[in-house]
């Protein structure tokens, strides 16, 4: 062991840009993560038979051009070439019929809402992108601040039965400075990494190799505490091995199930909120689901799915083989049925809303079928969340916290875990 070695728990892409930074500046570096492929919730499998076939997201992932750190982490990574730009067709289902609200054009077109809503919607819009920060917003609900602006008919059509899909019972709790960043940071282009985003994730565990780091995948940390010397215990299955610090990534509430020495009143403040996992079934179809649309936010009531995301009406289903690859995406309790539920079992509930948004839709067209869930995969955004983020560095010497939960107003994607572990290595290396 040297003085510089660091434990990383949770191999995403905030523990692996962590852990890669680390070490090409020279420290020793090992990275814990349970599952058995690197890159947590943007981790992917791969789609056909072939070994080297391209990968597809588990839960379904793009870019803004405003994601400059994930762009640059490309481009370090040798992959800049592979990443393509378009504008697909964003939509919400309203009233059986899909629209588009992503730009000035079309919103003036939405025919649902009068002409002064459809300005009162394109005029919010507009201030979103315009004010720099959130600050002015603090303490305030989505859901109060939008009636109020955009009034009741704009807000209850387009945005209510998102917020109700999206949080449930919590639609109302929802802080103001969350829907900005949604406004804010978002562009129309959209970029994907072709072959999938698990290219990133495989050059990070190879550098972090290269610099003599280790990233042990399938391995699950039991408990990390602090020993009598001042260096820290991190116990697995395997056995027991001395760091001179730890660095969790995993969400705040397993970090203190694992870290059981954190001080009653710094858990009592940030052991806090709570966070609904991802549930995705994916198709692979013979055939395209949707003319043209690539994501289609639901916000008519009774569908069982929040998104339905057809990835080949971005990218070409010739990259997969002809197969064409549907998303139905949920933000849902951890305890819901459908996070145990087969992915046969998912389809049981969702082919009769996939024959609504396509009435000649039949099961027949199915060639492949698959289902993930993850936990604390969307934090509850509510007004008094901001009071609870905690900070990098604990009571405890030598363990730090990097997670989600720390990127507020945002609340999760690749690119604010990437901007996270590059602000914090830079600390690391100056003084931690």
């Amino acid at each position: 062991m040297t003085s510089r070695s660091t434990a990383i728990l949770g191999g995403g892409a905030l523990g692996l840009t962590l852990a890669w930074r680390l070490a090409r500046a020279g420290e020793r570096v090992v990275v814990y993560e349970r599952e058995p492929v690197a890159g947590g919730l943007a981790a992917g499998f791969r789609v056909g038979d072939q070994q080297d076939g391209p990968w597809l997201e588990k839960f379904y992932h793009h870019l803004y051009r405003t994601d400059r750190d994930a762009i640059a982490m490309v481009g370090e990574l040798g992959l800049a070439e592979k990443l393509y730009w378009g504008h697909p067709n964003t939509s919400s289902l309203i009233d059986g019929k899909p629209w588009r609200l992503d730009g000035a054009l079309p919103v003036l077109k939405f025919s649902p809402l009068p002409v002064v809503d459809r300005l009162r919607l394109g005029a919010v819009a507009a201030l979103m992108k315009a004010l720099p920060n959130a600050d002015p917003l603090e303490g305030v609900t989505a859901s109060s601040w939008l009636r109020r602006w955009l009034g009741p008919r704009a807000y209850s059509l387009a945005f209510e039965p998102l917020f109700r899909g999206k949080f449930g019972s919590y639609a109302d709790e929802i802080a103001m400075p969350w829907f900005w960043a949604r406004i804010h940071c978002r562009t129309a282009a959209l970029g994907y990494l072709r072959g999938g985003f698990q290219q990133v994730y495989e050059a990070l565990v190879a550098g972090i190799q290269m610099h003599g780091g280790e990233v042990r995948l399938g391995v699950t940390v039991d408990s990390a505490r602090p020993s009598e010397s001042g260096n820290w215990l991190v116990t697995t299955a395997a056995g027991e091995e001395r760091f001179a610090r730890v660095v969790s990534t995993l969400p705040t509430r397993v970090t203190f199930r694992v870290v059981p020495d954190l001080p009653a009143d710094f858990r009592t403040r940030y052991d806090w909120g709570l966070a609904y996992g991802a549930h995705c079934l994916i198709l692979a179809l013979d055939r395209q689901l949707m003319k043209d649309v690539y994501w289609l936010s639901i916000a008519d009531e009774g569908y069982p799915f929040l998104a339905a995301v057809e990835h080949t009406n971005y990218i070409p289903a010739d990259e997969y083989g002809g197969k064409h690859l549907l998303y139905l995406g949920n933000y849902l309790p951890m305890d819901h049925p459908l996070m145990r539920a087969t992915p046969q079992e998912a389809l049981d509930q969702f082919t009769p809303y996939l024959q609504r948004l396509n009435p000649a839709f039949s099961r027949d067209w199915i060639t492949d079928l698959w289902g993930f869930a993850a936990p604390f995969a969307q934090p509850i955004v509510t007004r008094d969340y901001r009071a609870h983020i905690p900070p990098h560095e604990t009571p405890l010497p030598g363990l730090y916290l990097a997670n989600m939960f720390q990127v507020y107003p945002q609340d999760r994607g690749q690119n604010y875990s990437i901007k996270l572990a590059n602000e914090l290595a830079k600390r690391l290396a100056l003084g931690g």
